[in-house]
């Protein structure tokens, strides 16, 4: 997600890439939903302790690389970023209603949900330009977006697990991006291996 906020012709980044703070906030986030995805921390007190994490670490933290990518025009980033600092906050809602036993709408989740899973497959093609690693990322998005809408449609209790699973893949891959984008420049070699595009553009970008 850093790579379109790359510095051209001798520019400078007016802050610094926000990327890794993104990343790892989402990692946070995740990890404070795995327990639920597997059947437990279902109490009023683990699904507000899940609720505060999603809303600092999902959405704060998510909406600060969003705006700090838009300022570096990495339009990518701040789009994907942004975006989901905003459903952080739906989840921290989300959680804090079940908390107090109000079950959120599950036909308007459903809508929600399918278009995120059409926003996702459009991104998971844009990122195959830049880094595998971060197609990868966003093929793990859309398979949670597939289980979650699949179960709403009546799919079995496996689904769950299906989530959970992608969740902490998620967790896992957003760290690793992380770590590729913080360690590998100051240890001057790829500690964290970061692969090339999968995809090459038919026409250069800075083509005139």
């Amino acid at each position: 997600m850093s790579h379109a906020a790359e510095p051209q012709h001798g520019q400078v980044l007016p802050i610094a890439d926000p990327t890794p703070i993104g990343l790892i906030c989402l990692a946070i986030g995740c990890a404070a939903l795995v327990p639920m995805a597997f059947g437990a921390g279902l109490t009023p007190s683990g699904l507000k302790t899940a609720a505060m994490f999603c809303l600092l670490f999902g959405a704060g933290g998510q909406f600060v690389a969003g705006l700090g990518s838009l300022l570096n025009k990495n339009v990518y980033g701040g789009t994907l970023f942004t975006s989901f600092a905003f459903n952080w906050v739906i989840n921290w809602w989300a959680l804090e209603s079940l908390s107090r036993g109000q079950v959120p709408d599950a036909t308007v989740v459903f809508a929600v949900d399918v278009c995120f899973l059409i926003v996702f497959l459009a991104f998971t093609y844009g990122f195959g330009f830049f880094s595998a690693l971060l197609m990868a990322f966003l093929v793990d998005i859309d398979l949670l977006y597939l289980a979650r809408i699949a179960r709403h449609l009546g799919g079995g209790d496996w689904l769950g697990v299906v989530v959970g699973i992608c969740t902490v893949a998620l967790g896992a891959i957003s760290l690793w991006i992380a770590f590729a984008l913080l360690i590998n420049p100051v240890a001057g070699r790829a500690v964290f291996p970061f692969p090339g595009p999968v995809f090459r553009p038919r026409f250069s970008r800075h083509a005139e």
